[in-house]
């Protein structure tokens, strides 16, 4: 239940073409759905503005796939979101809806598994804002199409500028006229992650870094990125956990789609 679907409910009382008791039925499943081995909660986008993602790994094929049928059935609107699934599962919830968008990486997933998918039903219509996602090495782009794979869902279609890390430094000057221009900008480095303080001194723009767990020796899985990214010298970067890229894209969506940012003008307010 998101904004647009609870007003189009109130709109339906009103003009009669929803009687009470239909309405009631619809509202009983706000806040959450009890699915007796998950608890859907349909109140996230009403009162966030964010949609609640499906989180692949865990879940069985059909659990995931029930969770995908419940979420899509609670608003006609509302975008929903499957991260990190494995095949089995992206065939079980597109079977049942075959209408989503998947994006598969490029690279395997870690110890050498098939790559995880990001799979978008009804993406938001598109908006305004710039975003761009940077990567600093090619290992990177698994997180990167996490992120931007859930922005597209939030209407955010980002930019992307892949292999552009600290050790080839000119290979991002090229880039500097994309990053002023953007609204926001997200960097996905592992390694030493200096990248990150590197683009958060090029633009004014908000910038989210995600460590990864790409990276030799004392990478540490991630940590060392994560590390200096926290230490960043550019003044007010955010930084999300290893990994993380979907919640990079839930930072950035969150900057543009609060529902509390949209105020009704007041009576007597001046214009």
């Amino acid at each position: 239940m998101d904004e647009t679907a609870l007003r189009g409910l109130i709109d339906g009382i009103r003009r009669g073409t929803v009687s009470p008791d239909d309405a009631l039925g619809s509202l009983r499943r706000l806040p959450f759905a009890d699915l007796g081995f998950a608890r859907i909660d349909h109140h996230r986008p009403l009162r966030q503005g964010m949609v609640e993602a499906v989180y692949g790994p865990g879940k069985t094929p059909g659990q995931a796939a029930t969770i995908v049928t419940e979420l899509l059935a609670a608003s006609p609107s509302t975008p929903v979101v499957l991260t990190r699934a494995d095949p089995p599962t992206v065939n079980a919830c597109t079977d049942r809806h075959p209408h989503g968008v998947i994006t598969n990486s490029d690279q395997p997933s870690d110890q050498g598994r098939a790559p995880l998918s990001t799979v978008v039903w009804r993406p938001a219509p598109a908006r305004p804002e710039r975003v761009v996602v940077v990567t600093a090495g090619t290992a990177d782009l698994p997180v990167a199409d996490e992120c931007a794979a859930t922005l597209h869902a939030y209407g955010l279609t980002p930019a992307r500028v892949t292999d552009v890390g600290v050790a080839g430094l000119h290979r991002l000057v090229d880039q500097i006229p994309t990053l002023v221009e953007a609204d926001a900008v997200v960097v996905v480095a592992g390694m030493e992650g200096a990248l990150a303080s590197v683009v958060g001194g090029l633009t004014g723009a908000p910038v989210v870094a995600v460590p990864t767990s790409t990276g030799y020796g004392s990478s540490l899985e991630g940590i060392t990125a994560l590390l200096s990214m926290l230490a960043s010298c550019a003044a007010g970067v955010t930084v999300v956990g290893i990994d993380n890229g979907f919640g990079a894209a839930g930072a950035v969506a969150r900057m543009f789609l609060n529902p509390a940012r949209t105020i009704p003008d007041l009576p007597g307010s001046p214009t």
